[in-house]
Formats: structure tokens, sequence, C-alpha cells
């Protein structure tokens, strides 16, 4: 509707109808075309700035389809990592610490995960949410992983720097001379019980020798106990500490006492026939974190490859069943 305009005239107390001339009407009309075009171009760049144009909006799903492949490409790589840090693993609890006869890490402290607040509630809403969090949880995975690695590699690296003390406290000879081994009797596993006849499990080795001949430690510690023991008569066992101790039975006498440091080589007792014995010998035994092991394996100073397997035979040889 068109605006009309009224002028008061004093002459005749009234008001006059004022029609406006050509130049006012055009200066009317183009300033509300401008009005109106400075709207719409307004309009038209907050669009832009709120939606984009449709260039913006490809590029945009462009970006968002690299981005995609790289999570992609990530997640493989983060597999392939998570396979390698499990045959690291593999290697540190079956090779690198069974080397040094320590423990492996336990499933629950490598497999340990984050408790307590969502991690990832921010990321739940994104394009790809559930790429993006398997990723990122993966990522904190490996993360985890390797800290647990690495502390378990510097204890590694402290049972190196203590493997020279180590090897001393590493039971390494055999308990009395037997260079030529004619002193192997029966070695460790089910046998015969010279005694009672019944197949019991022999928990160490025997070595026959005259009375009263040296038995030695064979390895440095201190003396656990040295007493009588039924059925071993007098004995003597030594703490090693790194989980060993070793054990000297049917002794005739020792020269040692309990708390008594030891070395290797040194003579702590006389071999013996006491307690449940068929003949003069020694039994000898090397217990591993309480639990008896061979000790044929446990003679690397004394022999060499010929004559381990010469002692193997020997040593399982029924018939010299001693205790």
């Amino acid at each position: 509707m068109r605006n009309v305009y009224y002028k008061y005239n004093e002459k005749t107390k009234m008001y006059d109808r004022v029609y406006p001339n050509m130049r006012s009407r055009l200066l009317t009309y183009l300033r509300n075309i401008f009005f109106w075009a400075l709207l719409g171009v307004g309009g038209y760049f907050m669009a832009l700035l709120i939606l984009g144009t449709p260039e913006d909006a490809e590029d945009l799903r462009e970006e968002n389809a690299r981005l995609q492949t790289q999570y992609e490409v990530l997640s493989q790589r983060l597999d392939e990592a998570m396979e390698v840090m499990e045959d690291i693993r593999q290697r540190d609890d079956n090779l690198y610490r069974v080397m040094f006869m320590a423990d492996p890490v336990s499933e629950d402290v490598r497999n340990a995960t984050y408790t307590g607040t969502n991690r990832y509630e921010e990321l739940e809403d994104l394009d790809n949410a559930a790429l993006v969090m398997a990723t990122t949880q993966k990522t904190d995975m490996l993360a985890r992983k390797l800290y647990i690695q690495s502390k378990s590699f510097d204890e590694i690296v402290d049972f190196y720097k203590n493997h020279e003390d180590m090897l001393r406290h590493l039971p390494a000879i055999q308990p009395v001379s037997n260079k030529d081994l004619k002193r192997t009797a029966s070695g460790f596993g089910y046998r015969i019980h010279p005694i009672y006849q019944t197949r019991i499990f022999h928990d160490g080795m025997d070595f026959s020798c005259d009375i009263g001949t040296p038995v030695y430690a064979t390895a440095d510690g201190v003396v656990k106990n040295a007493r009588w023991e039924r059925g071993y008569g007098y004995i003597v066992t030594i703490d090693h500490g790194y989980g060993y101790e070793t054990r000297y039975a049917h002794l005739k006498s020792f020269n040692v006492k309990r708390g008594q440091k030891v070395v290797r080589g040194e003579t702590i007792a006389l071999s013996g026939n006491t307690g449940r014995s068929s003949g003069p010998h020694v039994h000898y035994e090397v217990l591993q974190r309480g639990r008896p092991v061979n000790p044929a394996n446990y003679y690397f100073m004394d022999l060499d490859a010929d004559q381990y397997d010469e002692m193997i035979r020997m040593a399982n040889n029924h018939g010299k069943v001693m205790d």
C-alpha cells in the first residue's frame, strides 16, 4: 500500500495532500532497493558462514573421507604394533627372564586397562565415533603395554648387572670330587627304593664315596640348617638366594653352623652313611623356589658336554640307588 503524505496549510487552516515529485519518488525507490539488496547480501553471506558453499560442503565430505581412511590405516598399524609387542612379551617371559630365573610379568599387569570414568565419552558424538573410539582405545592399550614392557626391561638390566653375583650363588659343581664320574650312583626321578623295594620319586642325585670324603658347597650362600633329620641322617641345607637351595644328606659330620656364610668349593661336611641309607654316599638335592629340580643340570662348571652325557647315562642306572 502506497504511503500518502499531507502538509498543513496556514492560509486555509486545512491539510493539503502532498504529491512527491519525480526526483523524490526516484530517491525513495532507490533507497528501498538499496535496503533490500543490502539485506539480501547480508543474508547470503550469513548463510555462507553457517552452511558454507556447495564447494565447501563437498570439500568437507572429502576431508571426512580422508580422515576415516587415515583412522582405518592407523587402526591397522596399531594392530601390527600390538603383534610386535606380543612377540616382545613372549621373548621377555620365555627367554630373558628364564635366563635370569625371574618370574614372568603377570597377565593381569600386562593387560590392565584404565578404570573409572569414561575416558572416551567426548568422542561419542563424532562422525565415525565407533572407529575413532576403537582406535583411541588401541593407542591407550599400546601405550600401557609399552610402559609395562619398559619397566620389565629395566628389571632385566638390573638382573644383568647382578649377573656376576648371581653366578656365584648358582649351584654349578658337584658336591664331591668326581672328575672321572666313578662316584655317580643314582639320578633324579622315579626309582625303586633300596630298602623298601617300592617305586618312589628320588628328589636328588647320589654319589657313592668312602666315609669321610669331603663334601663341598656347590655355590656361595648361607647355611640354613645343619642338623640331624629323620631319614636323611646328618644334613646340611644352604640358601643361595635367587630362589635356590641345596641339600646334602647322609653325612658323617658337618663343620658349619646355621647362619654361616660359605663359598663355592668350601668343605662343609664329610660323607657318611647316616639315616636310611644302603651304603656310604652323599645324597645331593637342588631346590628352586622350594621345588626339587634335577641336579644334573647344575654341574656346568665341572663337566663338558661329553662328560655331562656320560653322567646322565650313569645316573639313569636304577641298580645303584642308595637311599
